[in-house]
C-alpha cells in the first residue's frame, strides 16, 4: 500500500503533504471532548481543510509554533500535552512528532495538565508584555522545559531578555 491508500485508524486516508513545498505540516483534529489539538500561537502559511473535524496547517522552515494536544475516553483525560517547534528547512536534522511532518526542532515538550497550563500561562505572561511568542528566543523555551521538567520554577521572559534576542539574532544574519 502506498502512504494515500493506508487507512487510518478510525479514519480515512492520510492527508499527504507536499513532498517538495518545504513546509512543516501540522494535522489538527478537533472532536469535541474527545480529541482537540490546537495551535497555541504560530504563523501558518497555508491552511488545508481535509474535513468538517481536520485541518492541516503548513508553516515556513525557521518559524515556531505551539501544538496542544488533549484527548479522552469515557473514564477522563489520557493525553495532554503542548510541545513548541521550530519548523526546520529542508535537509536539517529534526526530532518526529505526531502529526508534524516531517518533524520540527522541540524547543519545549511538557506533558500532564498541570505542567500545560503553567506554559500556557507563560505564554500569556508573554503576549501581556506585548511580544509575539514566535518572536521569543527559542533558548527561552529550551529554558521553560528545562526548569519544569525538573519541578522548578523558570525565570519569566522580560522585555530586555527580548531586546537583547533581536540584538543577538541580527547579528546572526
Amino acid at each position: 500500500m502506498t502512504g494515500n491508500a493506508a487507512p487510518r485508524v478510525r479514519g480515512g486516508p492520510v492527508p499527504i503533504a507536499q513532498r517538495c513545498d518545504n513546509l512543516t505540516h501540522v494535522e489538527l483534529t478537533w472532536v469535541e471532548k474527545r480529541i482537540e489539538n490546537w495551535i497555541r500561537f504560530g504563523r501558518e502559511a497555508r491552511e488545508q481543510m481535509v474535513d468538517r473535524r481536520r485541518r492541516v496547517l503548513s508553516f515556513q522552515a525557521g518559524s515556531i509554533f505551539a501544538f496542544v494536544r488533549w484527548a479522552a475516553n469515557d473514564y477522563g483525560t489520557i493525553i495532554s500535552r503542548i510541545d513548541i517547534v521550530r519548523a526546520v528547512k529542508p535537509g536539517e536534522a529534526y526530532q518526529t512528532l505526531p502529526f508534524v511532518r516531517p518533524g520540527g526542532d522541540i524547543l519545549l515538550k511538557i506533558e500532564g495538565w498541570p505542567k500545560v497550563q503553567q506554559v500556557l500561562r507563560h505564554i500569556d505572561a508573554v503576549e501581556a508584555l506585548d511580544i509575539d511568542p514566535c518572536e521569543v528566543a527559542p533558548d527561552h523555551w529550551r529554558h521553560l522545559h528545562n526548569r519544569l521538567s525538573a519541578g522548578h520554577e523558570p525565570r519569566a521572559y522580560t522585555m530586555e531578555r527580548h531586546q537583547a534576542w533581536l540584538k543577538r539574532r541580527e547579528c546572526e544574519r
